[in-house]
């Protein structure tokens, strides 16, 4: 009997916090046999958020898109063979943009980012101008306060849970990003170009990456020949790989995968 193909997934976090926010989202696919990696971003590997919050690496306040990409991109394209990604908030954004240029074998966007072609409604517009009406702020790294990280990225959690993950693992982010975000700048996709499965997700209680942004970024991707579905959860925020109900978004996501993600089979042994 030969043995079964390996499946790896790639988990791709975004803003705002470290690959530690995966840690219970993981343990599904991992019981389900499932190779997990978590990269980070350029300039944060091997620093532990609290050193991130003491010191900022340089340059991280103008990392751009791109230079994530071509990071994430390289990575994956160094494993024996094209992994399922998963990605939340800008990961969901960085998966789509991986599909693209033809990486991966299939994807998971939990609440993405804007790609381009999608306008930011009122909330999200709200939620970004205190990021980009800052001096310089194309160059400068962006923090959350603890009440903010509440308001807008953890609202369906407990107070206690919003505690819990502002200490453990969020840290500043990229200003950069965020404006290239709001402009379309290196984050437009060709959804006719794609041949990988996707599924895009939405919570309906999410202050940052409103239902309407996943729901337009579903209209776009749609039009490729590969499936492509969407999946709204009730009453998840932007928090959803974290809060409560995490578990049962875990599970829906690693049922899509399980359908629509079929690794390679190694090769056969050569004999004789």
């Amino acid at each position: 009997m030969f043995p079964a193909p390996a499946k790896t997934v790639v988990f791709v976090h975004g803003a705002w916090v470290t690959v530690t926010s995966w840690n219970a989202f993981r343990r599904p696919f991992e019981a389900a046999g499932y190779r997990v990696l978590t990269p980070t971003w350029p300039g944060l590997d091997g620093l532990t958020a609290d050193q991130i919050n003491r010191a900022p690496p340089a340059g991280l306040g103008g990392l751009t898109v791109g230079a994530i990409l071509d990071h994430l991109q390289a990575f994956i394209e160094a494993l024996p063979e094209p992994p399922l990604l998963v990605g939340h908030s800008f990961g969901g954004m960085f998966v789509q943009k991986l599909l693209d240029r033809g990486v991966g074998a299939a994807a998971v966007a939990l609440n993405p980012v804007l790609i381009g072609g999608v306008v930011p409604g009122p909330t999200t517009l709200g939620a970004a101008l205190p990021i980009l009406a800052r001096c310089n702020a194309w160059n400068r790294p962006y923090a959350f306060t603890r009440a903010r990280f509440a308001h807008r990225y953890a609202n369906g959690a407990p107070k206690a849970q919003q505690d819990e993950a502002y200490d453990s693992y969020v840290i500043p982010a990229p200003g950069r990003i965020f404006f290239q975000a709001a402009s379309w700048i290196g984050t437009r996709i060709d959804p006719a170009r794609r041949t990988q499965p996707l599924l895009i997700t939405g919570g309906d209680q999410d202050r940052l990456v409103t239902p309407y942004l996943s729901r337009s970024a579903y209209e776009i991707q749609k039009r490729s020949p590969a499936p492509t579905d969407f999946k709204l959860f009730s009453g998840r925020s932007h928090l959803l790989i974290a809060e409560p109900g995490w578990d049962e978004v875990a599970a829906q996501a690693l049922e899509w995968a399980e359908r629509h993600y079929a690794p390679a089979a190694p090769p056969l042994a050569a004999t004789g």
